[in-house]
């Protein structure tokens, strides 16, 4: 059973329609394929325009930060993947200046607007909706609205990679939102897409930057359903599938679900014990901290057959993280805190009493709080 927050496991539908025979990206058939899966992507990602590229998440965000970065990066660095816009920053001598908090701490409002007040060169914000290095949530919504006051030319772009598809995105002041295809989208590795404002297309037009992720020439591409370089077809063609398959349950109907299954998951952990580690969590997924997070992880995947993620440089060892996103069962949801909760016993940590199965399965089934 694998619950970690990427790669999520690809639905049986999905690996019978990629599995078919490959068909060549230059004609009319695939053609009609990327224009309703383009079509989908902008109804999800709730935006004017989109990209879709063949790479992971992070060849879109070196993307958007060579693309839409004319002069300086303002970066939110609260984990492993606000600091990917760093470093991608430093790799391309792009100036840049940084907030940078603990993995559990979200960004302030406030010093995002007072350093843009102070440094006039700020052309374009890299947050994480959800850092999942820590399961965090940044409040993306009021920097984007705050920042637009004081000037509305400056680009905000927001990760959303463990977002889309988790959670409805407000994008009235975001001018790109990348996610990727591993996440709640349930592909395989190896595609990533980029919603775009009108604005940010304008930007991108006046000064285009790179050869494959130069998105002007990708842009004028999509538009017309097909790709500028070879196309990723069988994962576009999963795409379609998914977003259509997604639709059809539909969007808000998913969202309110992975919402519930997340606070239930965190309930129910917190009732045996665990502390959960981000300040304020994202749904995308459920993270406790425990010194025990290797000991629990090895148990979990040899004798429960539950596969879940620790954490990551100096959190190795430290966390558990379990996903919420995609269209993940009631019983698989509910095995994994069983599972836990039995792991603590047999480390003589707690002692199983069915604790945490029993308040998971009120709040998912019976709605009580």
């Amino acid at each position: 059973m694998l619950l970690t927050p990427g790669p999520t496991p690809v639905p049986e539908f999905i690996r019978k329609a990629m599995s078919e025979l490959t068909i060549h990206h230059r004609t009319k058939e695939f053609e009609i394929i990327f224009k309703n899966t383009r079509k989908l992507l902008l109804e999800i990602l709730n935006m004017p325009e989109a990209i879709v590229l063949a790479s992971t998440g992070t060849g879109a965000m070196e993307a958007c930060v060579t693309n839409l970065t004319h002069k300086k990066a303002l970066i939110i660095n609260s984990g492993k993947f606000g600091q990917r816009f760093t470093k991608i920053c430093e790799s391309f001598n792009i100036a840049h200046t940084e907030i940078k908090n603990e993995w559990h701490t979200a960004v302030k409002v406030e010093n995002v607007t007072e350093i843009i007040k102070q440094d006039k060169d700020i052309d374009a914000i890299y947050i994480q909706i959800c850092e999942s290095a820590g399961g965090l949530k940044h409040p993306y919504e009021q920097i984007a609205q705050e920042v637009k006051k004081l000037n509305k030319n400056i680009m905000i772009i927001a990760d959303g990679i463990t977002a889309i598809g988790v959670e409805k995105i407000n994008s009235a002041n975001l001018d790109a939102i990348i996610t990727g295809s591993q996440k709640a989208l349930m592909l395989p590795p190896g595609l990533s897409m980029i919603g775009l404002s009108n604005e940010a297309v304008q930007k991108i037009n006046q000064k285009s930057s790179g050869y494959y992720l130069n998105l002007a020439s990708e842009l004028k591409k999509q538009k017309t359903n097909t790709t500028a370089y070879t196309a990723a077809t069988t994962l576009i063609i999963g795409l379609e599938k998914i977003l259509e398959h997604m639709k059809n349950i539909g969007f808000e109907s998913i969202y309110k679900k992975t919402k519930l299954r997340a606070s239930a998951t965190r309930k129910a952990l917190s009732s045996i014990g665990f502390d959960i580690y981000p300040k304020v969590p994202a749904n995308a997924m459920t993270t406790v901290y425990t010194e025990h997070s290797n000991e629990i992880r090895k148990i979990l995947k040899n004798k429960y057959n539950v596969s879940i993620a620790g954490g990551q440089d100096h959190l190795k060892g430290l966390i558990l993280r379990i996903n919420h996103m995609g269209l993940v069962e009631d019983f698989e949801a509910s095995w994994i805190v069983n599972a836990i909760e039995l792991t603590l016993d047999e480390l003589k940590i707690r002692t199983f009493d069915g604790q945490a199965n029993k308040i998971f399965s009120s709040i998912m089934f019976k709605g009580e709080i």
